[in-house]
């Protein structure tokens, strides 16, 4: 062997370990004599026999394609021709050893004589199977994503619609609908956590009951596991119930107790009962407002069951039944239960917070939201710094005085992060502001105040307010 064919050896050899690498099988077509040579790595994928067969043009390869993709196929032949020597095709092709239909690209290399007539192709194919069965279900996710957004847009204005229609002034509205906002919130992020399966029933009670009156609720019974639709019905139906009691009803005194139970049913269903101890005497309501439609009506329905509230002078006791079709099959694994979210604010006979003479900055990427912040600290009295909605515009922003910030976690794609370290180090205390789920806990590790999106603009203040009155969040374990 001479040293050029050695040469030419070990460089076909490289040749061989890169097509196994990568997948590829390769092939010669020899246009002259009318011959389509298969490689081995070739009839592997596509199931053709190894070695020559006829093959006189394209025509002959044509009955081992798609029929539905044919039409395609021929069509991009015709558009690429006028471009030269290089061809490209993607289809889905039978293979005659088995009959099984896989995705192949196909690419391949004219060679022309001196008088630019096609002598051979030489090309590599390559199984793109599971490339195309994940755009699909890329596709799909995108397309019930899409649903999913509409549908929760559509809902959210059909909320503040009847909202408005039932409420007497521009606070009452904020509050209520700021508060049934949160109660989607939360049920989206259980439902987030177990991949829109469903939720389940004690986990809502906890995500809705946990925080607003710490000792003075509680709740029990059997494992239930609920369908979507139904945790979202349920989860506004419990924040209704749990709102009314904290304006009117056991949750308005320190001595008052809610008791929440629920238990299965003959039909499959089940049946949740609501009930209040120990606070102020109860009448019932002489004007109907939209909680008590949402409960009655909408929640009843989205349950297929019934709502039955019954306004006894001791307290307040309603009944909530709820269909077979409102229970999912419980998943073998579910999410642990979400931990204690942070209350929502309630406006007091103090009033609103009052941050006269505080230099606050913003850092927030949605100009809507950093919008409303800005407005809703400034009527507070807060002297507004930023808005800033990138992390390079919020680090150019350090070097002013500060007295607190208010800071979106993830600022298109880049943790805030560093912005919450320089503060800290300066000692600018800071609070965040999130999209993410419970889970996800405080940016960084820092022990700082955490508000999750939706949020009520005079909760974020209040928190600033409190955060001036004590010292700057450190990263856990950091002195």
């Amino acid at each position: 062997m001479t040293l050029g064919e050695q040469g030419h050896s070990e460089e076909h050899r490289r040749l061989e370990l890169a097509l196994d690498a990568a997948g590829l099988g390769e092939f010669e077509w020899d246009l002259t004599r009318g011959l389509f040579v298969v490689s081995e790595r070739m009839a592997a994928i596509t199931g053709l026999p190894q070695g020559p067969m006829p093959a006189e043009s394209t025509r002959t390869l044509e009955p081992f394609i798609h029929p539905e993709d044919l039409a395609q196929f021929r069509a991009s032949k015709d558009s690429q021709r006028p471009a030269g020597g290089v061809y490209e095709f993607e289809f889905r092709h039978v293979r005659p050893d088995n009959g099984r239909t896989v995705w192949v690209r196909v690419a391949g290399v004219v060679s022309r004589d001196p008088q630019s007539k096609a002598r051979n192709v030489t090309g590599i194919v390559e199984d793109i199977t599971q490339h195309r069965l994940e755009d699909d279900q890329r596709q799909t996710l995108m397309a019930e994503l899409d649903h999913r957004v509409k549908n929760v847009l559509a809902t959210v204005q059909a909320l503040a619609v009847q909202t408005a229609r039932r409420t007497t002034s521009l606070e009452a509205f904020l509050q209520n609908f700021a508060g049934r906002l949160k109660a989607m919130g939360s049920a989206n992020e259980l439902l987030t956590a177990a991949r829109w399966r469903g939720a389940a029933i004690d986990h809502l009670a906890a995500a809705e009951l946990g925080a607003i009156a710490p000792g003075q609720t509680s709740w029990e019974g059997p494992e239930l596991f609920l369908t979507p639709r139904a945790a979202n019905a349920l989860a506004l139906g419990l924040h209704e119930l749990a709102a009314n009691a904290l304006k009117f009803g056991a949750l308005s005194v320190e001595t008052g107790r809610v008791y929440l139970r629920w238990g299965r049913c003959a039909d499959g269903g089940f049946e949740l009962t609501w009930t209040e101890s120990g606070g102020p005497t109860v009448s019932p309501p002489v004007r109907r407002g939209f909680g008590s439609t949402l409960l009655e009506q909408v929640t009843s329905r989205e349950l297929n069951g019934q709502t039955v509230i019954d306004y006894r002078p001791a307290g307040v006791v309603a009944r909530l039944s709820a269909g077979a079709a409102a229970v999912a099959p419980r998943p073998e694994t579910v999410p642990e239960a979400p931990v204690t979210r942070i209350p929502e604010t309630v406006t007091t006979s103090a009033g609103p917070a009052s941050l006269r003479g505080a230099r606050v900055l913003i850092v927030e990427d949605a100009v809507l939201l950093a919008m409303e912040l800005e407005t809703g600290l400034s009527d507070a009295g807060a002297e507004v710094v930023g808005p800033a909605y990138e992390l390079e515009e919020a680090l150019a922003l350090l070097n002013q005085p500060l007295d607190a910030a208010v800071l979106d976690a993830n600022l298109n794609g880049h943790s805030v992060t560093p912005v919450a370290e320089a503060l800290a180090a300066r000692g600018v205390p800071f609070v965040f502001a999130t999209g993410y789920g419970e889970a996800a806990g405080a940016p960084g590790g820092f022990d700082a105040p955490v508000i999750r999106k939706p949020y009520d603009v005079t909760q974020v203040a209040a928190a600033v307010a409190e955060l001036l009155q004590v010292k700057t969040p450190h990263p856990k374990g950091r002195p």
